[in-house]
């Protein structure tokens, strides 16, 4: 049960109190967001769209488009709006809710990348017997799996929040609710809790991060056996993974495996896994994946 307290709302800083600045964030956040979310449900509309790429490859990366354009919604429309208006503030309840989201969708992205990464072991390991063994009712438990992670991720770091006594001040020098910001205003010692925080964020990171890279590292060991051709081609759908993993987990492990703590820097790095990294996935996918690239100009020309 929380414990009473006489917050209401939370006054977020933002970037900039500068209205030029805020300006020209707005103008650059408003094309992020919305090159986000077309490239997002591109991908997605392509992928259901083209029986061409129903193998289960194609399947997760509908999935991490999906969960991308979501996380999106969570983060970007607060952040946009607010560059509107000299003063920005977000109720608790809705704080709460913006912390949970995210973190749910974060978590899911994180276990959805290690299946992704299953996806290719079997696909460059096993390949005579990919289909079989990744077959629908894999790829449906493995996404099952991925949002369940998210889930009991996000359920432990709200109730974490949610039990901590607010009792002013009430200022958060950031532009979202995150977990570090929120533990700095709590009117008691967090040094305890920001240790929980570190075990269920930033170990978690840490370790499938590393477990990641090993497994990448096994992967492209394996391809010596290949032909040109075959390396060429499991060479290039591993390094996407590989830059979507760097990406999103380098700027996570930064902000998460540390002590409870706030730097003028965690804005940014916060802006670039939060609005930067999903505008940069389907540009990854779509650019250097010729089967994506044909599949979306054939949905246009059809259209």
């Amino acid at each position: 049960m929380r414990q009473k307290n006489n917050i209401t709302e939370f006054v977020l800083l933002g970037f900039s109190q500068d209205p030029e600045v805020q300006k020209a964030l707005f103008v650059m956040f408003l094309f992020t967001y919305l090159v986000t979310m077309v490239g997002n449900l591109l991908i997605v509309v392509t992928i259901i769209a083209s029986p061409s790429l129903g193998s289960p490859m194609y399947f997760f990366l509908a999935c991490l488009s999906f969960i991308d354009a979501a996380y999106s919604i969570t983060i970007s429309p607060k952040l946009i709006v607010d560059l509107l208006f000299d003063k920005k503030t977000i109720s608790f309840p809705a704080c709460m809710g913006q912390l949970f989201i995210d973190h749910l969708f974060g978590g899911t992205e994180i276990f959805l990348l290690v299946g992704m990464a299953y996806d290719r072991y079997v696909a460059i390991y096993k390949p005579q017997h990919y289909l079989t063994i990744m077959n629908q009712q894999v790829c449906i438990l493995l996404l099952v799996l991925a949002v369940t992670g998210g889930f009991v991720h996000s359920v432990l770091q709200i109730v974490v929040v949610y039990s901590l006594p607010f009792c002013g001040p009430n200022v958060i020098d950031h532009f979202v609710c995150d977990m570090y910001p929120l533990l700095e205003l709590a009117c008691t010692d967090t040094y305890f809790i920001g240790l929980t925080v570190v075990v269920n964020g930033g170990a978690m990171c840490m370790v499938i991060f590393t477990l990641l890279l090993i497994s990448y590292g096994v992967i492209l060991n394996s391809l010596k056996t290949y032909s040109q051709e075959g390396r060429r081609k499991a060479l290039s759908t591993c390094s996407l993974h590989i830059n979507v993993v760097v990406l999103f987990f380098v700027p996570c492990i930064f902000m998460y495996v540390r002590p409870v703590s706030n730097f003028p820097i965690d804005k940014f790095i916060t802006v670039f896994y939060t609005v930067i990294t999903p505008m940069l996935n389907p540009l990854i996918y779509t650019l250097r994946n010729s089967e994506m690239r044909s599949a979306i100009k054939r949905l246009l020309c059809k259209n």
